[in-house]
């Protein structure tokens, strides 16, 4: 190696690159970045002060998510996973109600496939190439072969409050609700510790309207399909 090659190379880090100026931004334009804080995850719709509302599904640990809600909404959540470059598996009794989406989406590939009930295989998840689960499984889903795990979510869609609820919020990451009628709101209630306004509110709820919850914490979100979404999947509806 020549004397102003050997100048060129770094201990450990190899040759020099190519010089460039710097990027500088004066401190009187900082407040002109706008940009986005939050998780990286879905655009699920917006909240009550019309700010974008994430629902982060990718993630390096396990994370359910159970929907009382319509089949609209899971589909929906579904097209904008994979449009995020996961991959969804739908397991589902009712497979004509998917077999539209499955081909729509992905531009071609194959980004969502559709299961029997009990018959989704290992989907071999990583960070590389995340996977949501989607359990379309009717009032009493049976336990799921595929679990919820790293970079694995698993999101449960039940058109009620049924038996089998109870154990699904209790296990749940995150709970969404739409309209349900009064009994089922004072259950619900209990079973999230929701206050009473947010209670009151259920049965009243809008077409595509879902109070997304923990114990903790809970946020009233209005999803609103795109103009493809619409095209595919219809207008905002609670009941299929």
């Amino acid at each position: 190696m020549t004397g102003p090659a050997r100048r060129a190379v770094r201990g450990g880090f190899g040759l020099i690159g190519p010089r460039r100026e710097r990027h500088v931004v004066p401190a009187g334009d900082l407040d002109a970045l706008a940009l986005p804080v939050g998780d990286d995850g879905v655009v699920i719709g917006v909240d009550a002060e019309g700010r974008p509302a994430v629902l982060g599904v990718n993630r390096p640990t396990p994370y359910e998510v159970t929907l009382i809600g319509g089949l609209w909404t899971a589909q929906v959540l579904a097209l904008r996973t994979a449009a995020t470059g996961a991959r969804v598996a739908v397991e589902t009794g009712r497979a004509q109600v998917w077999s539209g989406l499955a081909r729509a989406a992905g531009g071609g590939q194959q980004c969502v496939t559709l299961h029997d009930v009990g018959r989704v295989p290992p989907q071999g998840a990583s960070a590389g190439s995340p996977v949501l689960v989607v359990r379309d499984c009717g009032m009493r889903p049976p336990r799921g072969r595929v679990v919820a795990g790293p970079w694995q979510s698993v999101l449960t869609l039940l058109p009620y409050l049924s038996p089998t609820a109870p154990r699904l919020l209790r296990n749940s990451s995150l709970v969404g609700v739409q309209r349900v009628s009064p009994d089922e709101a004072e259950r619900i209630g209990v079973l999230m510790e929701l206050p009473r306004a947010a209670v009151e509110s259920l049965p009243t709820l809008g077409d595509g309207v879902t109070l997304w919850c923990t114990p903790r914490d809970r946020k009233f979100v209005m999803t609103q399909g795109t103009e493809t979404e619409t095209g595919l999947l219809g207008a905002a509806r609670r009941i299929d």
